[in-house]
């Protein structure tokens, strides 16, 4: 796959996008680590119903991360990345992206505390919510869409890497028996916090840029700009965090915890596509301007490489799941064992996804077909969600969130096969 990356990348670009490239694998091998490491942790020490219970709390977090982001590591990333040499359209864009943000995290909180104090279901556990919504804020600080666009991916990976160690292991100094568990969204959320903070003061040292609040008239543009890419993801999150909202309250936070343990491990292993996503898609919005036909070959061609990966390592899981669960787990967790075969399939999905939807859908500027594929999605979802989990419980939703994953990659596809054509 990285002589294949060669292939495509022009003299000038190769130092800057391998570079990115590393910088992103090493963030991405972090990302992987980590929460394996501190979910096995955490479920011995805290249990399963109360690693259901963050996990649940998280879910609801989700959707106000996928608010104040808005989009924006797609849009603004595409916006940055064709305005290099423009130094004063650099700063319009970050303030008013800074200042998009901002807005709507103070909605987001707003709307947090109405959700917490009206219903008992969250206000039972209401320091969780307010503590974990600090991961929506650090977030919303840390401008990754800015990083990505220019191109200097070490930024976010330095960032990463120093905060989420030390709060890892923060976890594991402090967290020593259940009733500890109400620490782990604080040192999560400090964790996004300082990275986020330490992350805007690079961008006023190394890019001179300053945040300053822009109008509203600018806010607005931005909302309508990034429009379609924000309905997209927050239909997305729809079938996957509103799929463990439905599943904790039918069935409880038990199942949550055997669900979400899976989950979060096939997603672990989805993971693996992202740093080379994120590095070739700045560098595919500008070959898109200037050769389509290569740019597409070259995104069809990686698409065919990483899917034979991706096969035979979702094989591998497959076959020793049991192993896998027993090993990363505990005994504890044999439930989850059913489901991680079952969720086996999203890593294979979520790198066709993107390259079908953000590689070549976005880059072509045809967000509207991007949200109409995410919309059908969600309602095929919604659909067969709720009954589903209601008579298989955790398996239901285990089997709704596969199914509508399938179905993602064949709604992308077919505009794909139409734009080619």
């Amino acid at each position: 796959m990285i002589n294949k990356l060669k292939a495509f990348v022009d003299t000038d670009d190769k130092k800057g996008l391998m570079s990115n490239f590393i910088n992103l694998f090493i963030l991405q091998g972090l990302n992987l680590l980590l929460p394996l490491v501190t979910f096995s942790y955490l479920v011995r020490v805290i249990g399963v119903e109360k690693f259901g219970l963050i996990s649940f709390s998280l879910a609801l977090i989700t959707y106000f991360q996928i608010v104040t982001d808005y989009g924006f590591n797609s849009t603004a990333t595409r916006d940055i990345s064709t305005a290099l040499d423009d130094k004063e359209k650099q700063k319009d864009i970050f303030n008013e992206v800074m200042s998009t943000k901002l807005f709507l995290l103070i909605i987001s909180f707003i709307i947090l505390l109405i959700v917490v104090f009206t219903f008992e279901i969250f206000r039972k556990d209401i320091f969780i919510y307010l503590t974990t919504f600090g991961s929506a804020l650090g977030q919303a600080l840390f401008p990754v869409w800015f990083f990505q666009g220019v191109q200097k991916m070490k930024y976010i990976t330095i960032l990463n890497v120093i905060t989420k160690c030390i709060f890892t292991i923060a976890i594991f100094i402090f967290i020593k028996e259940q009733k500890d568990y109400y620490l782990v969204p604080i040192f999560s959320s400090l964790g996004f916090i300082i990275a986020g903070m330490f992350s805007l003061y690079y961008i006023k040292r190394d890019f001179n840029l300053k945040f300053e609040l822009k109008s509203f008239k600018d806010i607005l543009n931005q909302l309508n700009k990034g429009k379609f890419i924000f309905l997209s993801e927050l239909k997305i999150s729809l079938f996957t965090n509103t799929n463990i909202l439905i599943l904790g309250i039918l069935v409880g936070n038990q199942a949550v915890g055997y669900f979400s343990s899976a989950e979060k491990l096939a997603r672990a292993i989805g993971g693996i596509q992202i740093p080379l996503s994120n590095a070739i898609f700045p560098h595919f919005s500008k070959e898109m301007l200037i050769n389509k036909k290569k740019a597409i070959k070259n995104i069809l061609n990686m698409t065919t490489i990483g899917s034979v990966f991706f096969i035979i390592l979702i094989s591998i899981c497959f076959i020793f799941a049991t192993k896998i669960i027993l090993t990363i787990y505990g005994s504890e967790m044999t439930s989850s064992i059913l489901l991680f075969r079952i969720l086996i399939i999203i890593p294979l999905a979520s790198f066709l996804d993107t390259m079908f939807g953000k590689q070549i859908l976005i880059n072509l500027g045809k967000d509207n077909l991007y949200f109409r594929v995410i919309l059908a999605a969600t309602i095929f979802n919604l659909c067969i969600n709720i009954p589903v989990t209601y008579f298989y419980h955790e398996v239901g939703t285990a089997l709704a969130l596969m199914m509508t994953q399938v179905f993602i990659v064949i709604g992308m596809w077919y505009f794909v096969r139409k734009q080619i054509k």
